[in-house]
């Protein structure tokens, strides 16, 4: 199951584009949609969970949970769309392109890539791209 949570003004329509998007992003990596959560904040949300629980003290554009077992995917993805926005436009991005890029990469960490490394980076952008593509594929 797919859930969307909004701690903030944003919303973001069409879920079911987004739905199948996301099924369709974790079986192209041959995994199987368990339950995920989005849940889309603002910076001062994800600021508290940052500190909370990864005792981290930047700002960031997107903290994940990952409860998947073997290939059920599955975990909780928050989203500050203050970072999303601002990022956007420091890299001349639309939002909804940034926002996707953002959504991707937090199913690729599940999907047991990472991005601590140049090289890591280097794949989990390559990545990003591959499945920001998927979201325009008419999904059956």
């Amino acid at each position: 199951m797919i859930e969307f949570r909004f701690e903030n003004e944003f919303e973001l329509e069409n879920l079911t584009e987004y739905e199948h998007w996301i099924e369709a992003v974790i079986s192209s990596e041959g995994k199987i949609c368990g339950d995920i959560t989005y849940t889309f904040c603002g910076d001062v949300f994800l600021d508290k969970l940052n500190r909370h629980y990864l005792d981290h003290e930047d700002y960031t554009d997107i903290i994940s949970f990952d409860d998947s077992i073997g290939a059920i995917i599955s975990g909780e993805i928050f989203i500050s769309t203050d970072r999303v926005e601002e990022n956007a436009q420091k890299y001349g991005l639309p939002f909804s392109e940034e926002l996707l890029r953002v959504m991707a990469h937090g199913l690729l960490h599940y999907c047991g890539y990472q991005d601590k490394s140049v090289s890591d980076k280097k794949e989990m952008r390559k990545k990003e791209d591959e499945k920001m593509e998927l979201f325009h594929v008419e999904q059956s």
